[in-house]
């Protein structure tokens, strides 16, 4: 859980002594562009026209050098017991703070990777929702079927939310659903009709390949040459078909290898290949794949995505509780609040937008918010305003038929806002907006955010009472 990633990090050091472990350090360099912009505007504040070309120039010898340091969100390196770290590289603390309880590599960690063992310990959000839920239904997340008929439905249909396809604007129910809300993968739901968990599993590897969809799986597929069941979607399924056709196991292990590196297939090893009846055209797909996923980490997403789709159609209030708590980035409570139809012409907007150009992160994660609240809307569920004494900081309350609002999901009250005011609040109500100011520490702009909200009406400006 990416809530209970620091205390991850921070166990390392009793595994392996605190002088053992350093985080994984990055250096960020000067890119392309911002090497131009720096050239440029050296010579115009000294007043010098120059030729383009000569910025160019320029600009291409900065372009690489150490911009700043920082440092991997999940890498930390492991030094042996009996060596020291500065035999591999010089430490630093973060932002130069030298009482930093944690230590970072100076290095670039890409520099020393093949010499220390590197723990990638990530932080992610399924888990964190996977909780919630579990504290909601009361459900053991672990005893939720794998097979159940109308959560498998969801990837094939919007039946089992009770919506028609036109009412939602895709042909299947995966909106909010990680692994499988995105356009692209709800594109590769269209193509390929997966009608059980392991075809999940296989999408889930076709979109975190590289090159291993577009141009070459989706191809095949769709020209008949190959079907979902049995086009390259994972390393394990090249090593695994290879033996299957006889070619001796470390050669298959071998070719693997190769394949999901990015180096191909050696021609020699082609040869080998044909004379076992491996057709040309798994061949041609393997040796236009740069990058593939294990399929032990696909599975393993898949298995968290279909718990919360489970949910989805089992449970939706609780889903929907858990998703706006959890998973959005661009929830404004004060656009949500005024309707299902505002809602509507705003992801109209969103989505004329994408068909004219690509949308920038914000723009994305506005629309896959607007997405869910659109369905949550058709599925018959409403909002309750956030409330000063009642809303929690950051998670949803599930009501009768509807969700009430977190302080934080208010845009312009941050979470250490919504924090303060919950915590002030267990010590009595608050006498006057100046009272909210002086116990929470709540800046202008969380005060006039929770004004526009509503969350104010009634509670006057100042404790002072007024004689005419």
């Amino acid at each position: 859980s990416d809530e209970s990633q620091h205390r991850a990090h921070k166990y390392t050091e009793e595994l392996f002594g605190r002088d053992n472990v350093c985080r994984a350090g990055t250096i960020a360099t000067v890119a392309p562009k911002t090497a131009w912009s720096y050239a440029k505007k050296y010579f115009e504040e000294r007043g010098l026209k120059k030729h383009g070309s000569f910025i160019a120039k320029i600009a291409a010898g900065c372009q690489g050098v150490k911009r700043t340091t920082g440092q991997h969100p999940a890498g930390i390196m492991v030094v042996p017991r009996d060596m020291d770290i500065h035999y591999f590289t010089p430490i630093q603390y973060p932002a130069d703070n030298k009482d930093a309880s944690t230590t970072t590599t100076h290095f670039d960690y890409h520099s020393i990777s093949s010499r220390l063992v590197k723990l990638d310990i990530l932080g992610h959000v399924d888990p964190t929702m996977i909780r919630m839920l579990e504290n909601l239904t009361h459900r053991d997340p672990k005893t939720i079927p794998l097979d159940d008929k109308a959560t498998l439905s969801l990837f094939n249909s919007t039946d089992a939310l009770g919506l028609t396809p036109q009412q939602l604007g895709t042909k299947s129910g995966t909106f909010g659903l990680p692994e499988f809300r995105t356009s692209f993968t709800r594109q590769m739901i269209d193509d390929t009709h997966p009608d059980c968990f392991s075809d999940l599993v296989r999408i889930s590897g076709f979109s975190h390949g590289t090159d291993v969809w577009l141009g070459n799986a989706q191809d095949l597929i769709r020209q008949g040459t190959c079907t979902l069941k049995n086009a390259i979607s994972a390393r394990d399924d090249i090593m695994m078909y290879l033996i299957h056709h006889g070619v001796d196991a470390l050669k298959s292990f071998k070719t693997m290898e190769g394949v999901r590196k990015g180096k191909g297939i050696k021609s020699d090893v082609v040869e080998d290949l044909k004379a076992h009846d491996v057709p040309d055209w798994y061949i041609d797909s393997c040796q236009k794949i740069k990058y593939l996923f294990p399929r032990a980490h696909a599975t393993a997403y898949v298995m968290m995505a279909y718990r919360i789709a489970w949910c989805k159609v089992h449970y939706p209030l609780a889903y929907y509780a858990a998703y706006f708590s959890k998973r959005t980035e661009e929830f404004d409570a004060n656009e949500i609040i005024k309707g299902q139809q505002h809602v509507e012409r705003k992801l109209n907007e969103l989505e004329d937008l994408a068909d004219e150009r690509k949308l920038d992160i914000k723009e994305s994660d506005r629309l896959a918010d607007y997405q869910v609240v659109y369905e949550y809307f058709l599925r018959g569920f409403t909002f309750e305003r956030a409330n000063l004494y009642e809303s929690a900081a950051e998670d949803f309350i599930i009501k009768k038929n509807s969700l009430l609002m977190s302080l934080s999901s208010i845009n312009g009250v941050s979470e250490a806002n919504a924090k303060n005011i919950v915590a002030a609040r267990a010590d009595g109500k608050f006498s006057s907006i100046d009272d909210l100011k002086n116990r929470t520490g709540v800046n202008k702009t969380g005060i006039a955010a929770l004004k526009a909200h509503g969350c104010l009406k009634g509670l006057q400006e100042t404790n002072q009472m007024t004689l005419f």
